[in-house]
C-alpha cells in the first residue's frame, strides 16, 4: 500500500463521528490561538498609548530673562496635552505620587518649580540644567516604564533644543552687538589717535612747566626754612608776652578785688574830694602871681615887724628891772615867731626869684591836676565799673596773649612740617619733571599704538558677523540641534504585530504539529504490522500532519491578513516558505514521537523552548547568554525567523534561500530518522508491549 493511501486512511478515522471531526477542526484552528490571537492582542500597542493614564504635574513658577517672561513648564504641558502620546491627567504632585503608588497612573511626569529658572540661567553667570522628573512603578507594568523612557527622552530632547535656541539666539544677538560696539571702539581708537597727538603737545608743555616749577619749589623750600626760624623766635617772644600779661592780670585782679569795694562805697566822697582838689588847684594857681608880687614886700614887712617886736621885747623885758611876767613870755614867743616868719618870707622871696621856671611848670601841673580832678569827680560814681571794665580788658589781653603764644607754637610746628613737605615737594617736582619727560616719550609710542589699534579695530569690524533676524533664526535652528538623527528604515515594520509575526507564526505552527501528533499516530500500526517498507511508513505518518499543517497555515495567514491587517512584502513567497516550515516541523515532531514515544512529546516541548530562547525573535540573540548563542545556528526556527522577516517586511532574500536549504535538510534528515525508527519498531519487544511511560 502506498504512503498517500496510508495517510488517507489515517485521516479517514476523523470522519467516523462528531467528536473526531470536532477534534480535527480544533486541530486546524489551534495555531490561531498562538498566532492570530496573540499577535492581535498586541498588534499595535504604541498606537494605543493614548489609553494609558499618566499623571502630569506642572509646578513650574516661570522666570524672567532679558526682560522676557519664560514659562517652559506651561509650554511643555500644552504640547503634551495636545500630543495624545498618553492619557494625560494634570494633577498635583501629591495626587501623582499617590496614583503611581496605587496603580491609578502608570507613571508621572513633573516639571519642578525652578524648571524655567534653570533654563533661563543659561544667560547668567551660573547656568544650570533643567530637570524633568519622571516617576515609574514597575510593580504596575514594566513595559510602560520602558516605553516612557523612550517617549520622555524625545520630550527632553525637544525641550533642550528649545532652550538652546533661546540661548544661541542671544549669542548671535551678542555678535551683532559686538559688531556695533567694535565699530564704536574703532571710532574711539581714531579719536584716541587724534587726542594722543594733542596730548603729546600738552606733555611737552607740562615738562617745560615742571622745569620752572622745580626752580620755584627750590626757592619755596629756602623761604620756608627762613619762616621756620622766624616762627621759632615768634614762639619764644609770644610766650614771654603771655607770661608778662599773666603776671599783670594776676596783680590787677588781686588789687581790683581789694579796691573795687572801696570805690563802690566811697564814690561820692571821692567825687567831693576830687572837686575840692580841683578848686584848690585853681585857687593855688590863681594865687601864684600874687605870691610872686607880694613876696619881696612881705619879706621886708616881716623883717620890719620882727625888728619892731625885738625892740619892744628888749625895752619892756630886758631893759626893765622887773619884767612883766604876763607880757614877756608871750612877747618872747612873738619875737621868735616874727623871726621865723621873716626867715620864711626870705625863703619864699628867694624861691620866687630863683625858681620862676619851676613855678611855671607848677602852674601847668595845677591846671592838669584841676582837669583830672574834675574828670575824677565826674567819673567818681562809676569808678568801680570802670575798674571792672579795665580788669576785663587786661584779662582779655592776657587770654589773647596766650592764644598768640599757642598759635605761634602751632605755626612753628606747622612750618617745621612745611619745611619737610617743601623738601618732599621739591623732590616730588623733580620726579614729576622726569615723569613728564617719560610721559612725553610714552605718548609718542601711544600715538603709534593707537594708530595701529584704530586700523586693527577697523579691520575687525568687517570680520565680526552682524546677523539679521533671518540669519539668526537659520543658524540658531542648526546649532540648537546640530546633529539630527536622519533615521531611515530600509524595510520598516508598520507596527508591533508585524515586527513580531516572524516569531509567533513558527511558534504556532510548531504547536500545531505538536498537538497534531497527539491525535495522529506518528507511525501507522497497520503499516508496521503489514511489514510495509520503513520509508513508506515514515511518509504515511508525516503526510497527514503536513497536510493539516498546510491547512493550519492557510487559516492562520488568512486571519492575520484579513483580521489585524498583516501585509507581506512577498505574499506568495511567504506562503511557500511557511509550507516548507510546516513540513519541516511536522517531520521533526514525527521523528521525536516515533523515536522516543511518550517521552518524545516532552522532548518536542523542550525543543520548542530552546528554539524560542535562541531564535532571536524578540531581542538580538547576541544579547542572550553564550549558551543560546552557541545553539542558535543549529536549530531550524533561527532560520525560519530570519527568513520570514525578509519575506514579510522586505529586504534581500539570501536568508530565505538559506533557510529553505536548512529546512529541507532538516525535513529530509527527520524523515530518514523516522524511517529508521519505523524499521526498528517493526520488531515487537516487551518494552513496546508494556512501555514504562505512557501519555
Amino acid at each position: 500500500m502506498r504512503s498517500p493511501r496510508l495517510a488517507a486512511l489515517e485521516l479517514r478515522r476523523f470522519g467516523r463521528g462528531r467528536l473526531p471531526r470536532a477534534a480535527l477542526a480544533a486541530l486546524l484552528l489551534l495555531p490561531l490561538l498562538y498566532g492570530a490571537l496573540y499577535l492581535w492582542s498586541f498588534w499595535d500597542p504604541y498606537g494605543r498609548l493614548d489609553r494609558i493614564p499618566v499623571a502630569l504635574v506642572n509646578d513650574d513658577k516661570g522666570a524672567t530673562a532679558d526682560g522676557k517672561r519664560i514659562a517652559a513648564g506651561a509650554q511643555i504641558t500644552g504640547k503634551l496635552l495636545d500630543s495624545k502620546t498618553f492619557d494625560w491627567h494634570e494633577v498635583s504632585a501629591e495626587e501623582a505620587d499617590r496614583g503611581v503608588e496605587d496603580g491609578t497612573y502608570y507613571l508621572s511626569l513633573r516639571m519642578p518649580a525652578d524648571f524655567s529658572a534653570r533654563i533661563a540661567s543659561s544667560a547668567g553667570d551660573s547656568p544650570e540644567t533643567g530637570a524633568l522628573q519622571v516617576r515609574t512603578n514597575d510593580a504596575n507594568n514594566y513595559i510602560v516604564g520602558q516605553i516612557s523612557r523612550t517617549v520622555f527622552s524625545e520630550v527632553r530632547t525637544a525641550a533642550s533644543a528649545n532652550a538652546s535656541r533661546g540661548f544661541l539666539d542671544r549669542i548671535f544677538i551678542s555678535f551683532s552687538d559686538l559688531h556695533d560696539e567694535t565699530a564704536k571702539a574703532a571710532k574711539g581708537a581714531a579719536d584716541l589717535r587724534d587726542g594722543t597727538g594733542k596730548a603729546k603737545k600738552g606733555s611737552k608743555d607740562l615738562a617745560d612747566g615742571l622745569k620752572d616749577a622745580k626752580a620755584g619749589s627750590k626757592k619755596l623750600s629756602g623761604g620756608i626754612v627762613k619762616l621756620d626760624k622766624g616762627a621759632g623766635d615768634l614762639e619764644t617772644g609770644s610766650r614771654q608776652v603771655a607770661d608778662g600779661t599773666q603776671l599783670l592780670a594776676d596783680k590787677v585782679n588781686g588789687v581790683a578785688a581789694d579796691v573795687r569795694p572801696f570805690l563802690k562805697d566811697n564814690g561820692k566822697a571821692i567825687g567831693d574830694t576830687a572837686r575840692l582838689v580841683a578848686d584848690t588847684s585853681k585857687t593855688v594857681r590863681d594865687n601864684l602871681d600874687l605870691l610872686v608880687k607880694a613876696a619881696p614886700t612881705a619879706a621886708t614887712a616881716a623883717h620890719t615887724a620882727a625888728d619892731d617886736l625885738t625892740d619892744i621885747h628888749r625895752t619892756r623885758c630886758e631893759e626893765q628891772p622887773v619884767p612883766d611876767p604876763t607880757v614877756c613870755p608871750p612877747l618872747k614867743r612873738a619875737v621868735t615867731a616874727a623871726d621865723d616868719v621873716a626867715a620864711v618870707a626870705d625863703d619864699v622871696n628867694a624861691l620866687v626869684k630863683n625858681q620862676n621856671g619851676d613855678l611855671t611848670k607848677l602852674r601847668t601841673q595845677l591846671t592838669t591836676l584841676e582837669k583830672q580832678a574834675k574828670a575824677l569827680a565826674t567819673r567818681s560814681p562809676h569808678l568801680d565799673e570802670d575798674l571792672e571794665a579795665a580788669v576785663k580788658k587786661i584779662n582779655a589781653l592776657n587770654t589773647g596773649a596766650h592764644k598768640v603764644a599757642t598759635g605761634a607754637d602751632r605755626l612753628h610746628t606747622g612750618l617745621g612740617t612745611a619745611k619737610t613737605g617743601s623738601s618732599d615737594l621739591d623732590a616730588g617736582v623733580g620726579k614729576l619733571k622726569k615723569g613728564a619727560t617719560d610721559l612725553d616719550k610714552g605718548l609718542v609710542r601711544l600715538k603709534d599704538g593707537s594708530t595701529t589699534l584704530a586700523q586693527g579695530l577697523g579691520d575687525g569690524v568687517g570680520k565680526i558677523p552682524d546677523y539679521g533676524k533671518k540669519d539668526r533664526d537659520a543658524r540658531t535652528e542648526v546649532m540648537a540641534d546640530p546633529v539630527r538623527l536622519a533615521s531611515q528604515s530600509l524595510h520598516s515594520a508598520p507596527n508591533y504585530g508585524t515586527g513580531f509575526a516572524p516569531y509567533f507564526i513558527p511558534l504556532s505552527l510548531w504547536v500545531g504539529a505538536m498537538v497534531a501528533y497527539m491525535l495522529i499516530q506518528p507511525l501507522s500500526r497497520r503499516a508496521l504490522a503489514a511489514g510495509a517498507p520503513a520509508w513508506r511508513i515514515a511518509l504515511a505518518g508525516w503526510l497527514p500532519v503536513a497536510g493539516v499543517g498546510l491547512l493550519q497555515t492557510a487559516a492562520l495567514m488568512s486571519v492575520l491578513h484579513w483580521g489585524p491587517g498583516l501585509d507581506m512584502a512577498h505574499t506568495a513567497g511567504t506562503l511557500g516558505f511557511l509550507a516548507l516550515v510546516t513540513c519541516c516541523f511536522a517531520a521533526i515532531v514525527q521523528w521525536l514521537n516515533a523515536c522516543f514515544g511518550a517521552a518524545g512529546r516532552i522532548l518536542v516541548l523542550a525543543l520548542l523552548m530552546l528554539q524560542l530562547t535562541s531564535a532571536g525573535g524578540t531581542y538580538p540573540v547576541q544579547t542572550s547568554p553564550g549558551f543560546f548563542n552557541a545553539i542558535h545556528p543549529y536549530l531550524p526556527m533561527s532560520y525560519v525567523v530570519e527568513g520570514l522577516r525578509r519575506l514579510i517586511t522586505g529586504g534581500g532574500l539570501g536568508p530565505v534561500w538559506q533557510g529553505c536549504a536548512v529546512l529541507a535538510a532538516f525535513t529530509a534528515g527527520a524523515l530518514a530518522l523516522t524511517a529508521l525508527s519505523a524499521r526498528r519498531k517493526q520488531m515487537w519487544t516487551l518494552e513496546r508491549l508494556h512501555p514504562e511511560l505512557s501519555l
